[in-house]
C-alpha cells in the first residue's frame, strides 16, 4: 500500500489484534503507516519426517544460573548500560565483555554489535569509525542512571527527570511528528537522543533504552533507511535476537532460528512489499499454515506475526510486545523454532513476517 506523505508522518502502531484458534485471520484497521497483526493456529496432527536445517542457534543452558552485572552510576552521560557509556572505546568493552555475539547491520549505516550470554544480559552496541561507542540498546536489567531512571522505573518517575518528551523528530529540512500512543517517549540531553520505551501490560514500567549520539542519529537523513540486502538481513537477526531477549525476561527458553520458515517467512514479506498489500493471507488466498505446509514445514503449533513501516527492528518488537495478540505469540511457551523475513517496498518501508513454530 504506498503512503504518500511530505512534510509530516504520525508514527504510532495498532494494538487491536489478537490471536483466533483453527480459524481466518482476525482484520483491523490498518494505521497511517505502522500495523501489526498476529494469527495463532493449532492442528491436530503428527509430525512428519521433518527435519529441520537449523543455523545461528543459540545454545540452551535453561539450569544455568545467570549474574547480572554490578551496576553503577555513570560517570560522565546521563545512561550507561551494563556499566558502558557512551564515548568509550570497543577494546574497553571488549576487555570487560568479550566480543560479540552478532555483528549485523543497523538503519545508521552502521552495525549493531550484539551481546549475551544465552540472551541473558543483552544488550547491543554501535561504535562510530573511531571505535567509539555511539549508539546503545538493552531490553533487560542492565540500565543505571545518574538521575535513579532503571529497568522497572514508572513512567511518572521518568518524565520527573526528563522533562517534556520531544514531540517530533527532525530529519534534514523535514520535522517528523511522534505520535507513539504513550509507548515510548523520545527526548535530547546534550549530544545524544533517548529513547526510553515502556511496558503498558506492566504498570507502563520502562522496558527498553536506546540511546544514540547526535552525530550517529545524523547518519541516517531520512525517516527511513536506505534499504539493502545487508540491512534486511540485519534487522531480521536483530528482531529474532530481540524476540529472545523478551522471552528470558519473562523465564523461556530462548527459540531456535529455522532457515527453512526463515524463507516462508521472507517470501511472505517480499510478497506484500512488491504487491502492496498487508495480511496474512496472501493474493493466492494462502493462510500462513497453508504457505509453511507448502514449504514442508511439519508443525502441531504454529504462529505468525506481521509488522510494516517501523522504521527499525527495535521499534517493531517494542510494538509487537505491547499489542496482546502478537505478545502471546512471542511469549508461547509451545513455541520452539523461529524464522523472520523482512523486506522493503518502493517507500523504503520494511514489512516484517515473524513465523512461529513447534513440532
Amino acid at each position: 500500500m504506498r503512503r504518500l506523505f511530505y512534510f509530516f508522518v504520525v508514527v504510532f502502531f495498532v494494538f487491536a489484534s489478537k490471536p483466533l484458534w483453527i480459524g481466518a485471520v482476525q482484520e483491523s484497521l490498518p494505521s497511517v503507516l505502522d500495523d501489526l497483526r498476529s494469527t495463532v493456529d493449532l492442528v491436530k496432527e503428527q509430525a512428519k519426517n521433518f527435519s529441520s536445517d537449523l543455523s545461528n542457534q543459540p545454545n540452551q543452558e535453561d539450569n544455568k544460573n545467570y549474574k547480572a552485572p554490578d551496576l553503577k552510576a555513570p560517570h560522565d552521560q546521563l545512561f550507561s548500560i551494563y556499566n558502558i557509556e557512551l564515548g568509550e572505546s570497543k577494546a574497553e568493552v571488549e576487555r570487560i565483555i568479550g566480543k560479540p555475539k552478532r555483528i549485523s547491520m543497523s538503519e545508521y549505516g552502521v552495525n549493531w554489535e550484539t551481546y549475551h550470554d544465552h540472551y541473558h544480559n543483552f544488550f547491543m552496541i554501535a561504535y562510530d569509525k573511531n571505535n567509539k561507542v555511539s549508539g546503545m540498546f538493552t531490553n533487560q536489567n542492565l540500565i543505571s542512571s545518574s538521575i535513579g531512571i532503571k529497568w522497572g522505573s514508572p513512567k511518572a518517575l521518568v518524565k520527573e527527570k526528563l522533562g517534556t518528551p520531544e514531540t517530533y523528530i527532525r530529519k534534514g529540512f523535514v520535522r517528523y511528528q511522534i505520535n507513539s500512543k504513550g509507548e515510548y517517549d523520545v527526548f535530547r540531553h546534550g549530544e545524544s537522543v533517548i529513547t526510553v520505551f515502556y511496558d503498558i501490560h506492566d504498570g507502563n514500567k520502562v522496558t527498553a533504552l536506546q540511546v544514540i549520539d547526535d552525530q550517529l542519529e545524523e547518519n541516517n537523513p531520512t525517516f527511513y533507511a536506505k534499504p539493502s540486502a545487508a540491512l534486511e538481513k540485519g534487522f531480521e537477526y536483530q528482531l529474532f535476537d530481540l524476540t529472545n531477549a523478551s522471552r528470558v525476561n519473562h523465564g523461556l527458553s530462548v527459540l531456535k532460528w529455522d532457515e527453512r520458515v526463515a524463507e516462508t517467512a521472507r517470501k511472505h514479506s517480499v510478497d506484500m512489499a512488491q504487491h502492496h498489500y498487508f495480511s496474512h493471507e496472501n493474493l493466492q488466498n494462502q493462510t500462513p499454515f497453508d504457505r509453511m505446509k507448502h514449504d514442508g514445514i511439519a508443525f502441531t503449533v504454529a504462529g505468525e506475526n506481521i509488522a510494516y513501516g517501523q522504521f527499525s527492528s527495535i521499534f517493531a518488537h517494542e510494538g509487537l510486545m505491547n499489542s496482546l495478540g502478537h505478545r502471546e505469540n512471542i511469549l508461547r511457551k509451545e513455541f520452539r523454532y523461529l524464522g523472520i523475513g523482512v523486506a522493503f517496498n518502493d517507500e523504503s518501508q520494511p514489512f516484517y513476517t515473524e513465523d512461529f513454530y513447534n513440532n
